[in-house]
This record gives structure tokens, C-alpha cells and sequence, in this order.
């Protein structure tokens, strides 16, 4: 059981040039049944060092209520963790400031045969937040946009 990100876009850009030792992009999507809440014609997911998804900053869907927000002392996270996910946000703000459409979905990968609904599709305006406060919240689906 582990955490899976995937993400489609407009975009025609190989991403998995951006891959290095803490991100990984790849074409090859697991199998895991959320991929079909994917609105975009190019598929990625989005591997960090772990192979998984696990290496980026996570809500799990109880605790989506805390929003987005910079890393605590009272809740130490890995500095891997935090660098990759602002390595994958600063990606995915690039492609949205050509003007390509992005989104993503963060499922909790677990053998399942059949999508878990979605708890909800979330716009995500990237003009109202840092690349520090970015985390993923599992069970839903991210659109992006960045409208100052």
C-alpha cells in the first residue's frame, strides 16, 4: 500500500526529463483504476526516490481541512520529501504559466479493483500559494490555474 500521483496535461513536454534522483516522471501509469479521473490527453505519474508516490507531502483525506501550509517543527517531515514535492510543484507551475491545463489526482494505492469516488475536485490557484505550502491531498482531483 502506498501513496500514487498521476498527472495528465496539455502538455506535449517529455517530463520525464525533469527526472532525478528525488522525482520521476513516467508515461507508464500503474494500475490503479483513479487513473480514469484524469481529464488530460497526456498521462504521467509521478514517482519520488521511494518509487512510490510516499516521498512527497501528503493530506490524507481526513485531514484535508488543514489546506495547504509550509512545513511545522511540531510535525517534522523529511527534507527529501519537501524538496521533491516543491520540484514537482515548480513543474507543474511551469507548464500552467505557458498555459497548458494541469491536473492530478493523489489515490492511496491498496489492490483495489474499482475507483474510490473522489472526494472532490479542488482549483487549485497556484497565485495564491508558495511552492513551500504545496501538498498533495489524497482522494482528490487538482486542477490547476493561476489566475493573479
Amino acid at each position: 500500500m502506498c501513496y500514487m500521483t498521476l498527472l495528465s496535461t496539455t502538455a506535449e513536454d517529455d517530463l520525464a526529463l525533469n527526472n532525478n534522483g528525488l522525482v520521476r516522471f513516467s508515461s507508464e501509469l500503474p494500475k490503479i483504476p483513479e487513473a480514469k479521473y484524469l481529464g488530460f490527453k497526456n498521462h504521467w505519474y509521478i514517482g519520488s526516490e521511494s518509487g512510490c508516490s510516499c516521498g512527497f507531502r501528503h493530506l490524507c483525506t481526513g485531514s484535508v481541512e488543514l489546506g495547504f501550509g509550509e512545513p511545522e517543527d511540531w510535525y517534522p517531515e523529511e527534507a527529501s520529501d519537501i524538496e521533491a514535492t516543491r520540484q514537482v510543484i515548480a513543474i507543474i507551475r511551469n507548464l500552467v504559466a505557458r498555459g497548458e491545463f494541469v491536473d492530478c489526482i493523489d489515490a492511496w494505492a491498496h489492490g483495489q479493483e474499482t475507483a474510490e469516488p473522489l472526494a472532490g475536485d479542488l482549483e487549485i490557484n497556484l497565485a495564491k500559494i508558495n511552492d513551500a505550502s504545496f501538498r498533495f491531498f489524497e482522494n482528490h482531483r487538482f486542477l490547476f490555474s493561476n489566475q493573479a
